[in-house]
């Protein structure tokens, strides 16, 4: 048998490798013009027996070239790129067509293209002369052992010669600054994989029925990313109905939805690598009660003032303070505190109702790269501030335990999510999911007189 001669057809026939080249060569910068940079990329993992997982490039490495096969590393070194990834074989047959080292060189813009089998003697020459080497210890053990051995080999030849790296430094520090702020590719991927997101969270509103599983709604949404393009779920789904919505990262999903209660889901695709974030909460039988209306809004006022503080200057902690001060004078006006609003913030009286942030960086991984607080220059640590780039959730909740003693409150979760771009103005929301009381009922009324038709 021969090996595949070509890949099939398929968006990949689109890729770009212009913005993977700027972030390498901006990365080279920021270390100086000079050193080795070792960036591997993640290796597989076996589900069972011999079965691996699906493969997901490591987001880092992904970031630098937009490789997603395993068995690969970049090296940049005296300014040039060199990837090394798996050379042709027989395992075609079995695992389809690969980018081996004859197309990888000019497909993904990088200098030099050698198999990955040549990683560690090539490293160990590279190394030979420079008094850097940029490596993330701690990520993944055998790339620690390869990167370590090639460095002890290097020092060893050249000790009496022009010398080796004396400086073990981590690359992940700058390249989570770079990642931080989104380039106009990232954006445009973002938005495409928001808008998937959308679109399954709206289907989930029309299919949901009372009787119906949490996983049978799972799979509508699963279905509508897929049907998309995207690349599935950008982390585990939560579909929890009634009680199961106080479970913060609940994904049993196997309980059937009561008629009266609601179902929070928080669900979001990734597409080319960059990941979407949506919550929404909505009643089961397409109507909300007086109660989870009440509560409901409560939650969605909460999201309106955070979301008002996304701006150039904001930051993470101000868009959480807006949140959390309209979710305590809710905590408050429903009789689940009392007393002063400052004082009960002062002394986190809402975190028994609410016991998360209200949001976090969004990317390449649903929690993305890049410091939330960083140390100034007086050596204070301070919230680091937004800038026009970046992009992030907004994700305020209420959780009301299933032992409150108010029947109508009792085991009610509530969550609203979306994403949203900062930009020089104030902010883009990126994620479009019906989501005020009456677009909601409204979604959910006239698919269900579809299906009475």
């Amino acid at each position: 048998m021969s090996a595949a001669a070509a890949p099939p057809l398929s968006r990949a026939d689109y890729f770009d490798p212009a913005p993977f080249a700027r972030r390498r060569a901006e990365l080279f910068s920021r270390m100086g013009g000079s050193g080795v940079a070792l960036i591997p990329n993640a290796r597989e993992r076996l589900r069972n027996a011999s079965n691996p997982y699906p493969f997901r490039s490591d987001s880092f490495f992904y970031y630098l070239t937009g490789f997603s096969e395993t068995q690969s590393a970049l090296v940049l070194a005296n300014g040039r790129a060199l990837l090394f990834c798996r050379a042709r074989d027989e395992r075609e047959i079995w695992e389809g067509y690969r980018f081996h080292t004859e197309n990888a060189r000019a497909r993904f813009a990088v200098e030099e293209a050698r198999p990955i089998a040549e990683l560690e003697s090539a490293l160990t020459e590279l190394l030979a002369g420079q008094t850097d080497f940029w490596y993330a210890q701690g990520m993944e053990e055998y790339w620690d052992q390869l990167a370590l051995r090639a460095l002890k080999t290097a020092r060893a030849a050249e000790q009496e010669k022009r010398g080796a790296p004396t400086a073990l430094r981590d690359w992940r520090e700058p390249l989570s600054a770079m990642r931080l702020r989104k380039d106009a590719h990232e954006v445009s991927l973002m938005r495409q994989a928001a808008d998937i997101a959308s679109a399954g969270h709206a289907r989930a509103l029309r299919a949901c029925r009372p009787g119906m599983t949490e996983y049978a709604l799972e799979a509508e949404i699963s279905h509508e990313f897929r049907r998309r393009g995207a690349d599935g779920h950008a982390y585990n789904p939560i579909v929890a109905g009634g009680v199961h919505a106080c479970t913060l990262h609940y994904t049993h999903n196997d309980a059937p939805l009561r008629a009266g209660s609601l179902v929070l889901i928080d669900a979001g695709c990734e597409y080319r690598g960059y990941a979407a974030d949506i919550t929404r909460t909505f009643p089961v039988g397409g109507r909300f009660s007086a109660a989870q209306k009440i509560c409901y809004e409560i939650v969605l006022a909460a999201q309106e003032a955070a979301l008002a503080e996304i701006r150039p200057g904001s930051s993470l902690d101000l868009c959480h303070a807006a949140a959390v001060r309209v979710l305590t004078q809710g905590m408050k006006d429903l009789g689940l505190l009392s007393g002063d609003v400052d004082g009960l913030i002062e002394r986190g009286a809402y975190q028994p109702y609410y016991m998360h942030r209200t949001g976090h960086w969004l990317g390449l991984d649903v929690h993305d790269a890049g410091a939330a607080r960083r140390v100034n220059a007086d050596g204070q640590e301070v919230w680091t501030a937004f800038a026009p780039g970046m992009t992030l959730t907004c994700e305020p909740g209420l959780y009301i335990p299933a032992n409150h003693t108010t029947r109508e409150l009792a085991g009610m979760g509530i969550r609203v999510e979306d994403d949203a771009l900062v930009t020089p103005g104030g902010c883009e929301v990126y994620t479009a999911a019906p989501k005020s009381v009456a677009d909601i009922e409204e979604t959910m009324r006239q698919a269900a007189e579809l299906d009475l038709s």
